[in-house]
């Protein structure tokens, strides 16, 4: 029972993650937002893997350049795009097109290592697809045709494509790493990539102008949506399995509009509704597990 708790708190943390994100994305850059979130968070990873783990793995030599692709793709241009479009779209908007990742990488692992789709995943595909052009062109197909999609929300699919290549390149790692290694490496390769761009954005310069709700926003987005949300959810894989753990990931773009609306008074549309059903019923049926009829007959 607790696991299932830890779980929905995952969700709850990790939606939690854009109205954090949009707060910071006010007042600090983008470079110096995803490098405070990413310091913090591999100071705890390190703790966190040496606690689990009891070492931290060392990365075999066909792993080094996985591995720092992982930091380029999943921390460095993940994040500069998330805090990017942050700045410009509303976090319920946003957490919805990043909802479709599981649909991308399923895309891509389909023709990359040959994973087979069934009719259920191909329908989910469509469905969720259908969900995130109503979201992103709020309600109005002829927003896309005449390019009224904005830089917003260019940069969050951006979000997105970064994560389908951070998600591939893991399957390769994963092989001699652990998942909570492999995570703690790519955070720290990030951080480092991450400290150039934001000491010529001015880091050291702004860092004292930051606001409490920024730093604390920044803490919340590194702590609790990187660390915490990962461990747990890591343990969940661990204890039900990953198919059943991926199943609460459903619920992050629905946390995330529902804390946008209390927390940022953001408005819940008609198209942000329908968009929000439509994509995550589509990431339910593209995760979900066919079982064979020999199987079915057993039960």
């Amino acid at each position: 029972m607790l696991i299932y708790i830890k779980l929905l708190l995952t969700a709850l943390l990790w939606g939690g993650t854009f109205i954090a994100g949009r707060v910071v994305a006010v007042d600090v850059g983008p470079f110096s937002a995803a490098f405070f979130r990413f310091l913090i968070a591999s100071i705890f990873l390190v703790l966190f893997t040496y606690r689990i783990e009891g070492k931290l793995p060392l990365p075999g030599k066909r792993q080094m350049i996985p591995v720092f692709l992982l930091g380029m793709t999943g921390v460095f241009s993940y994040n500069v795009f998330f805090f990017k479009g942050l700045k410009l779209i509303n976090a319920g908007r946003a957490a919805i097109i990043i909802a479709g990742n599981p649909i991308f990488i399923t895309l891509f692992s389909a023709y990359f290592f040959k994973e087979k789709l069934n009719l259920i995943k191909g329908v989910g595909i469509i469905i969720s697809v259908i969900g995130a052009v109503i979201v992103i062109s709020k309600g109005s197909l002829s927003e896309i045709v005449n390019g009224g999609i904005g830089r917003g929300e260019i940069f969050i699919f951006c979000c997105v494509l970064s994560w389908v290549a951070y998600s591939l390149i893991g399957k390769a790692v994963m092989n001699g790493l652990s998942p909570l290694a492999s995570v703690t490496y790519s955070s720290v390769i990030g951080t480092v990539l991450l400290f150039f761009p934001a000491f010529f954005e001015g880091m050291f310069n702004d860092y004292s102008s930051y606001t409490n709700m920024a730093w604390l926003s920044i803490f919340y987005l590194g702590f609790f949506g990187t660390v915490i949300g990962f461990v747990w959810y890591y343990e969940g894989i661990k204890e039900i399995g990953a198919m059943r753990a991926s199943l609460f990931i459903n619920f992050v773009p629905i946390c995330a509009v529902v804390l946008a609306f209390f927390i940022l008074n953001e408005p819940i549309t008609l198209s942000l509704l329908i968009g929000t059903v439509l994509v995550c019923s589509g990431v339910y049926l593209t995760n979900k597990r066919v079982i064979p009829d020999r199987v079915k007959s057993t039960v």
